[in-house]
């Protein structure tokens, strides 16, 4: 199963568990169940403190995966998170953890990644992220005001995507990140950044749950080496982007019933 990032009703007296971890093919293995901070309101209904303790209860429950991106304004929460429970002897060091953030498409510009990626450390108070991802396979206007995240549909333009991955690759070999790779990218727009790439993605994160399987793009994974992510495992109830198909669905909920399990369980 791909790493997915899925809301939990993560409880602080929780007993932590080992999480498995998938081997991709830079840096070090992936946990397969990932904890994301992407919500409806983006971090937020919830405030910076908010999503601070949710990251501090991932942590207690066991989660070691820890998704983020630039656009979520969550990523100076979760390194609150990552700070204090290093402080509070919870985790050795930053090294323990598995962190994904990703590159908003007003960056996706030749000169402007990895400028992005550096602000986005800052933000998390690490020196480097475990992986770093093209959002999505656009690019839009820088804004006038820098750093809004609002999508104005005049301003998406084609991406150079040759000359952001090799700012990617850059960011790599810097060791700013120990793995980049891609997200919401289809087999055709894979197959073109293949086509140049030097260091092929390591991961594409994209929608997948019993109502979105993703079946040709995860064949399509598997046979190029790259490690398919799911993200909204559960559908995103609740959230703009996903629906409720998947926690709202009569099959899984008669599954989960004869199981004695959640939907949740038996819909991941």
């Amino acid at each position: 199963m791909a790493p997915s990032h899925c809301d939990t009703n993560n409880q602080s007296n929780a007993v932590p568990v080992a999480m498995p971890a998938a081997v991709v093919r830079l840096g070090k293995p992936t946990p397969r169940i990932g904890f994301g901070t992407a919500s409806a309101t983006l971090g937020q209904a919830e405030g910076r403190a908010g999503v601070t303790q949710a990251v501090l209860h991932a942590l207690a429950a066991g989660y070691r995966h820890f998704d983020t991106a630039s656009s979520y304004n969550t990523e100076a929460a979760v390194g609150d998170a990552v700070a204090q429970a290093v402080r509070a002897g919870k985790i050795a060091s930053r090294d323990d953890l598995y962190i994904t953030t990703k590159l908003w498409i007003a960056d996706a510009h030749p000169g402007r990644v990895l400028p992005a990626l550096q602000k986005s450390l800052r933000n998390l108070r690490v020196e480097y992220v475990d992986m770093y991802l093209i959002h999505f396979p656009v690019s839009m206007r820088p804004p006038a005001v820098e750093g809004a995240i609002m999508v104005v549909k005049d301003d998406l333009v084609e991406m150079d995507m040759k000359g952001v991955w090799e700012e990617m690759e850059e960011c790599h070999r810097r060791g700013l990140a120990r793995a980049i790779g891609v997200s919401n990218f289809t087999c055709k727009k894979l197959e073109y950044l293949l086509s140049f790439a030097k260091i092929p993605p390591a991961a594409n994160q994209v929608e997948v749950h019993p109502y979105c399987r993703q079946n040709k793009l995860r064949a399509f994974c598997t046979d190029k080496g790259i490690q398919l992510c799911a993200y909204s495992p559960l559908g995103g109830k609740g959230a703009p982007w996903a629906n409720n198909s998947v926690m709202d669905s009569p099959i899984l909920e008669q599954i989960a019933h004869e199981k004695g399990k959640t939907v949740a369980q038996v819909g991941v």
